[in-house]
């Protein structure tokens, strides 16, 4: 679906993080040199990502958003990956979702055609590249985001200015206080939604909001607040269309992070009357790799509400394998490892397992207790239990496999990822464009 013979064309050079290149290497042919990231082939660190978990995560999620008859524009931010994107548009997703202008425009660069920009446009420059997209591009579209009038009238006056054949969707934001952007009230909103509709530069799209802010150790009431939350999007949507306000032939409603997506889903699906029909979109976008910690713990507290969901969960498809390379105290591993690699941002790596290299057994469980207990840029420090044989048995040279908790800024820090199948032989590659 999406042309992305640059990347796999391209010469993979020595130094390319991940790898142990001593000449180049075309991408295309990184599967056929059969490497093995248990038998130390690669450079380490090294992330990977799991085939069989990507494929299993496609599929679940698509089946998830049948049985709710909503869409997804996953959020690209994740991964920014021209490889993941392709894969979600092939099972399904009806566009993608970024974060601003620059990532949008590499999504357009590879194919992508239709695009949520889950933020406000406020520089002038940003504003002049984005609409340039649309006189380039007939085939191209992007709905906006949109809080208020001061910055509707700059979109407008854009427009105007650049002298667009068509003209721009908005989608107007609800938020709630103490949240990030988004009007604090339906009639703010409202009103917002009347001045859009008022002008001939502009178009109202939908609404939109995002509910994955309301995360807090109250679980009980966050669920309550997000359902209020997603109620009122509805509402607001309501009265919008009773003004007549929408100026598409469907009307957007989004929301959806990958905290909360199966309340996005049932609020969506509750069967509300419009004038026109109602195109519902989430926009999670963690799902595609999942995790070990914050989104594994979310989803599994999901699947304890929910009766429906499709079978066998979400499976964490990303990990990031290492070496000891100090054993300088009994239970201290210092391992090749640190913030340039990993996520700390939610919690530290979770190491979960260990393999000698060149060993033909499966990696070996890493007991309980062993945890990451700190990094430098370089170096994280795998702290083992006292009373277990690991102290005796791990050596200088082991490897080590941590998930991550939160993969986003996982994928920050990589800009060429190795698929894997289970045995960790090296299929393919994706890269990330940030």
């Amino acid at each position: 679906m999406l042309n992305l013979t640059s990347l796999t064309e391209q010469a993979l050079l020595p130094g390319t993080k991940g790898l142990a290149l001593t000449a180049p290497l075309l991408q295309k042919d990184l599967g056929a040199q059969g490497w093995n990231v248990l038998n130390a082939d690669t450079s380490f660190p090294v992330a990977v990502l799991k085939d069989s978990a990507l494929q299993h995560n496609l599929q679940w999620m698509k089946a998830f958003c049948a049985s709710r008859n909503i869409v997804l524009a996953p959020h690209g931010k994740t991964t920014m990956s021209p490889q993941l994107f392709d894969m979600q548009l092939r099972n399904g997703a009806w566009g993608m979702t970024l974060a601003n202008v620059n990532q949008m425009r590499v999504a357009q660069r590879f194919g992508v055609k239709r695009v949520i920009i889950a933020n406000q446009l406020i520089s002038k420059s940003d504003i002049h590249s984005a609409l340039a997209l649309l006189a380039d591009d007939a085939e191209f579209t992007f709905y906006a985001l949109c809080d208020s009038i001061a910055g509707v009238n700059m979109l407008a006056d854009a427009v105007r200015e650049a002298g667009l054949q068509r003209p721009l969707p908005l989608m107007v934001e609800l938020g709630f206080a103490g949240g990030r952007t988004g009007c604090r009230s339906r009639q703010e909103a409202l009103e917002l939604a009347r001045h859009i509709h008022r002008s001939p530069y502009l178009q109202l799209a939908g609404i939109e909001g995002y509910e994955g802010l309301l995360v807090s150790k109250q679980r009980e009431q966050d669920l309550l607040q997000v359902k209020n939350f997603l109620q009122d999007m509805l509402a607001l949507c309501q009265q919008a269309d009773r003004e007549q306000l929408f100026d598409l032939p469907e009307i957007v409603i989004s929301a959806g992070g990958s905290a909360y997506f199966d309340l996005v889903g049932a609020e969506f699906a509750a069967g509300l009357k419009f004038s026109r029909p109602l195109l519902p979109i989430l926009r999670s976008g963690c799902y595609v790799t999942h995790d070990h910690g914050f989104y594994h713990g979310l989803v599994e507290e999901m699947h304890g509400r929910v009766a429906d969901l499709p079978a066998g969960g979400l499976r964490p498809a990303l990990e990031v394998w290492s070496m000891v390379q100090s054993r300088p105290e009994n239970d201290l591993a210092i391992l090749t490892m640190g913030k340039r690699d990993a996520s700390y941002d939610i919690d530290m790596p979770l190491p979960f397992a260990t393999h000698k290299p060149g060993h033909t057994s499966a990696p070996f469980p890493l007991p309980a207790g062993c945890k990451i207990e700190k990094m430098n840029d370089q170096h994280a420090y795998l702290r083992l239990p006292k009373d277990s044989g690991l102290c005796q048995t791990l050596a200088v040279g082991d490897l080590i496999a941590c998930g991550i908790s939160h993969p986003c800024t996982t994928f920050d820090k990589w800009p060429l990822m190795l698929v894997v199948d289970d045995a960790y032989r090296v299929q393919s590659a994706i890269n990330t464009i940030f």
